[in-house]
């Protein structure tokens, strides 16, 4: 069925008014996206930081309401909700109902990354090489949430695991996907040898989304999920974090105190130039740093001091 589509602008600071003013009149459902996301000098948020949820300061807020809402009445109704916003500028559309998910993952198709690995969407044969015995293939859905390994920070960060299993260490290994988003990382790495993997994130959604993965792909007993408060204390051979330069350089103390002495680690969702402070932050106690450039992203990797 169609629906009814009001989009509004606002600030960051009003953001949670307005989506909370949505919501009490029965929106279906509210996004957000960044005001300004064709602006050459704006920086596109892939992933917040673990324990944040930062926003553009500027936004777009799109809600869905039943096709047939009176517009006057819904607009009435959210003035009264909180008088101390402006609805003036609220703008309605009529959208017909499509399955946006299928949609894209119609148009997702099988990635390599390095000699083993395959990221394959559930709708799709297995290609030419994926059917191979030393193939690491994930089974996944990205509709569930980011991270299908389409962007060059998770690409950057497969094409590392890739390179660990060649040289065996990831053998038997247990893994730390910090930011986990889809589980990716960890099934990746999971597929390709390791014994087991923690996924950490700050989003429930996202640890929802990586659970399933890892049972849709046989590996449900060998991957655990936790938020940052929850996560367990302990260390890890091979560690991988795929969010923020921001959040890398505040996590450094926490990323190098779960990477055993001799540990390997790989940061992603750097933007080139970024790095020199991802380095320089990360020389205190880490070895062999590294930063490899894919388009406009770069991934640092290095070896824990022993």
């Amino acid at each position: 069925m169609p629906y009814l589509e009001l989009t509004l602008s606002c600030t960051e600071s009003q953001q949670p008014r307005y989506e909370r003013a949505l919501e009490s009149v029965g929106a279906l459902a509210v996004t957000l996206a960044d005001a300004h996301a064709d602006a050459p000098d704006e920086q596109a948020i892939f992933e917040p930081g673990v324990g944040e949820t930062p926003l553009w300061h500027e936004l777009t807020l799109t809600a869905l309401f039943e096709a047939d809402t009176p517009r006057e009445l819904l607009l009435h109704a959210l003035s009264a909700s909180d008088e101390g916003l402006d609805w003036s500028q609220v703008a309605f559309r009529e959208v017909a109902d499509q399955d946006w998910e299928r949609a894209w993952m119609d148009q997702y198709v099988p990635l390599q990354f390095g000699t083993h690995t395959w990221i394959v969407p559930w709708n799709h044969d297995l290609p030419d090489g994926a059917d191979a015995d030393d193939a690491a293939v994930v089974r996944l859905d990205p509709g569930l949430a980011f991270g299908s390994g389409t962007h060059p920070t998770t690409a950057l960060c497969l094409q590392w695991l890739d390179t660990l299993a060649d040289e065996g260490a990831l053998r038997d290994a247990r893994v730390l996907d910090f930011g986990c988003g889809s589980g990716i990382l960890a099934l990746a790495a999971l597929k390709l040898g390791a014994a087991s993997a923690v996924g950490v994130d700050n989003d429930p959604q996202a640890l929802l989304a990586t659970g399933d993965n890892a049972q849709r792909n046989g590996v449900g007993d060998r991957l655990a999920v936790y938020l940052p408060e929850d996560e367990p204390a302990m260390t890890y051979p091979v560690v991988v974090a795929n969010i923020l330069a921001s959040a890398l350089v505040a996590l450094a103390d926490t990323l190098a105190a779960r990477v055993a002495p001799g540990g390997r680690i790989a940061l992603s969702g750097i933007l080139a130039g970024q790095e020199h402070e991802v380095l320089a932050r990360y020389a205190e106690t880490f070895d062999d740093l590294r930063a490899q450039r894919l388009e406009d992203w770069m991934r640092v990797t290095g070896v824990r001091r022993r």
